[in-house]
């Protein structure tokens, strides 16, 4: 069913802004319990809400400067009218404006860089999701081709409209976002385990040398665990996600409705490709690096 706006009296509330609210309202509480477990922040504290609110503003206006900056031409014809549009939004763009933000607050808080960007990847994967259903809900195009499968859709009310059946694609965005917060999740609690591991074997070795009034001799960092922690060092969780999430993206392109720019491949599908090159390369520097 599509629901552009909901009308209570003279008010009119766009469903899409409704939705990116409780994006933002669930990632918070996801992003405050993940802080909290790593001992970043206490759930009291109010650095949660920071990094939600700065970042998901910054997102939102990188997503709008990606969106009108593909279309230059259209830009110059009609800037104020593109740029002011509450329609029109580029999750590439809105990664970049979110994680620019992010990289001061970490910085202005003195939280490590790659553990903040762990204990975020959580909260930025469910909270895609759901904002994603603001894009159902509104009909505003982010929807696939033609499809004869029982749960295609049609959007005759919607922002773009069709009378077709096609593919829900914000709803398979959903489900795999889901999916890939759970395994972001229990890869983080993978990791802090693995942490734990380490930290109680290297007190152990210290406290052997301390009687025999040696040197301590640490295990390497790939014995501190049996599955190694290598795989699980500060960084590993958030290099999964650019990884997964921009393997889902380049994937839910195929079937959706956004022109082909170049290789036959659309601009969600080239940012990509981006973000999975940026993961591999960050896991491969977090398992190389020396420790």
């Amino acid at each position: 069913m599509v629901i552009p706006f909901l009308r209570i009296g003279p008010l009119e509330i766009p469903t899409f802004g409704l939705m990116v609210a409780a994006a933002m309202l669930l990632s918070y509480y996801v992003l405050r319990a993940d802080m909290a477990r790593r001992n970043i922040a206490e759930k009291t504290s109010a650095t949660a809400e920071l990094f939600i609110v700065v970042p998901a503003l910054a997102g939102l206006v990188g997503a709008k400067l990606y969106h009108v900056l593909e279309t230059p031409r259209e830009l110059f014809a009609h800037p104020a009218e593109l740029l002011l549009s509450r329609y029109g939004l580029a999750w590439f763009g809105g990664l970049i404006g979110g994680l620019a933000a992010w990289v001061v607050l970490a910085r202005w808080k003195k939280i490590p860089l790659l553990d903040s960007f762990d204990a975020g990847s959580v909260a930025a994967a469910l909270g895609y999701g759901i904002g994603r259903i603001g894009c159902l809900l509104a009909g505003d195009g982010d929807y696939g081709v033609p499809t004869s499968l029982p749960w295609g859709m049609s959007f005759p009310n919607g922002l773009v409209p069709t009378t077709q059946r096609v593919h829900p694609t914000p709803i398979y965005e959903l489900i795999v976002a889901c999916l890939i917060a759970w395994l972001l999740w229990k890869m983080g609690a993978a990791q802090l385990a693995s942490r734990s591991v380490g930290v109680g074997k290297r007190a152990e070795a210290a406290r052997d040398a301390a009687r025999k009034g040696e040197q301590p001799q640490f295990p390497p960092p790939s014995q501190a665990s049996p599955g190694g922690t290598r795989w699980l060092r500060p960084g590993s969780v958030f290099a999964a996600y650019l990884l997964l999430t921009g393997l889902a993206r380049f994937l839910v392109e195929f079937i959706r409705i956004n022109p082909r720019s170049f290789f036959g491949l659309t601009n969600a599908q080239a940012a990509s490709i981006v973000s999975m090159i940026a993961g591999a390369t960050l896991w491969l520097r977090v398992y190389k690096a020396p420790q």
